[in-house]
């Protein structure tokens, strides 16, 4: 029996008052990551004996009455990018097998445990975390929740992360998101998502992708559960998440790019939920930003992405390029004609266009735009047709890859009706918005539901 579909502060509640326990939970946890049908395609590896170790040592205090840290006994997942002691970080590649395990936990491992969190085991995502579908021809792709049948993607990178969720193995995940990775599948798979300010979450022992653009996030069932987990990575002080008023607060609703290709069910979701948020007081004011579509221009070359992913893989390229999947490989060697002037220019050009935006947006309170313009498309037809994997990658990622080149940050909020394909609305505000954006997004959410 996988976990019941709770909230954190659902799970402690249970946990409190003795309706269950730390090792129950975790019983319930293991028990999807091993027998349940995407379990396979979802976990790379899964601590059976450490997490049940843990959750008994939790167990143990919760009985004492000893205070406890804030995830007491609750199980979690973690990306396959994060070090832990003993493991090998394999970042969903065969290209690392028999690399060797890590000496230290990541800091965000580090705090975890801290927190007393219950690390269910690691999950997989797309080979070294470059692309927004969800697919990894290594270990396998994870099917989504909705309409399981059809085999649709679970949006990339953090494709295991939201599973883990969804399916009832962990009561949240931590993913990464470099232009998207948590919100993508967050919105795909009917989640809430966060996407940090990058700089207030530590990369410490975290296997990059683009350091100018990486940032840690959580995949989680409310609002209040990634402010949570928002604040135990980045070694804050967790509080309890007050909602902030929408009546007279202005959204920007940028009409320029975000809405191009946009599909039937996604423009419905979003235009109710705009009704609803209106309703309840808020302003949506749509504007034009020309920013948004020079972005493209600006990335010709590859962008951060493929420049630093290059001098990153480069010598594993050379000698297990064969062992990449075709797709990612490609990406990476994009960034290989790109030159120190060209870097340099590209930093220059983000830092305008940064300036730029600010400007434009410095009167409204956040902004608002669907976070993927398409519902999840089906695996099969993105497995055996390149050009449309590469079309596709493209059209998701778009949105929120403008939020990372922004050094901004924002939350993937469920908009859909029960019973219809998820689709997520996107709020994003600029660099160290973040506790407002947590605020306002508890705020949308409660409209909304």
């Amino acid at each position: 029996m996988p976990l019941p579909p709770k909230t954190l502060a659902q799970l402690h509640a249970y946990l409190a008052g003795g309706r269950s326990s730390s090792r129950a939970l975790t019983e319930q946890a293991l028990d999807a990551a091993t027998h349940s049908s995407e379990a396979g395609k979802t976990f790379l590896a899964v601590h059976a004996a450490s997490a049940r170790a843990t959750a008994d040592a939790i167990d143990l205090q919760r009985a004492a009455k000893l205070p406890l840290p804030p995830l007491a006994g609750i199980p979690i997942s973690i990306k396959d990018l994060f070090d832990e002691a003993g493991q090998t970080t394999r970042a969903g590649s065969r290209v690392l097998d028999g690399a060797p395990a890590a000496a230290n936990d990541s800091t965000i491992v580090q705090r975890l445990r801290a927190a007393g969190a219950v690390i269910i085991g690691r999950t997989n995502l797309v080979e070294f975390a470059y692309s927004g579908l969800g697919l990894n021809p290594h270990y396998g792709t994870p099917r989504n929740p909705w309409q399981r049948e059809s085999g649709r993607i679970p949006g990339g990178s953090s494709s295991g992360a939201a599973i883990s969720v969804t399916d009832g193995m962990a009561a949240a995940a931590i993913g990464t998101d470099t232009g998207g990775s948590v919100r993508i599948p967050s919105a795909l798979c009917g989640l809430t998502g966060f996407k940090p300010t990058a700089r207030r979450v530590p990369m410490q022992g975290v296997l990059p992708l683009s350091p100018s653009l990486d940032s840690i996030g959580p995949l989680a069932r409310s609002v209040a559960c990634c402010a949570l987990l928002d604040a135990v990575l980045a070694g804050e002080a967790p509080n309890a998440l007050k909602p902030a008023r929408l009546q007279g607060r202005h959204f920007a609703v940028p009409r320029t790019l975000v809405f191009d290709g946009i599909d039937a069910t996604v423009a419905a979701a979003f235009e109710s939920a705009g009704r609803r948020l209106s309703q309840a007081g808020a302003v949506l004011v749509d504007i034009d930003l020309p920013e948004f579509a020079e972005l493209a221009h600006i990335n010709r070359l590859g962008g951060f992405t493929a420049s630093e992913a290059w001098a990153w893989h480069r010598p594993l390229l050379e000698t297990r390029g064969g062992d990449y999947d075709p797709r990612v490989a490609g990406r990476m060697r994009r960034g290989a004609a790109m030159t120190a002037a060209d870097y340099l220019q590209l930093q220059s050009d983000r830092r305008r266009w940064i300036a730029s935006l600010t400007a434009r947006l410095t009167d409204f309170d956040g902004m608002l735009m669907p976070t993927v313009p398409v519902i999840a498309p089906p695996i099969a037809a993105l497995d055996s047709n390149e050009e449309l994997y590469a079309a596709t990658n493209l059209l998701i990622l778009r949105n929120p890859t403008l939020i990372n080149f922004l050094d901004g940050c924002a939350l993937s909020l469920p908009c859909h009706a029960p019973g219809e394909a998820p689709v997520g609305l996107m709020l994003a505000g600029l660099r160290n918005e973040d506790a407002q954006i947590l605020r306002l997004g508890a705020a949308i959410e409660a409209a909304l539901s």
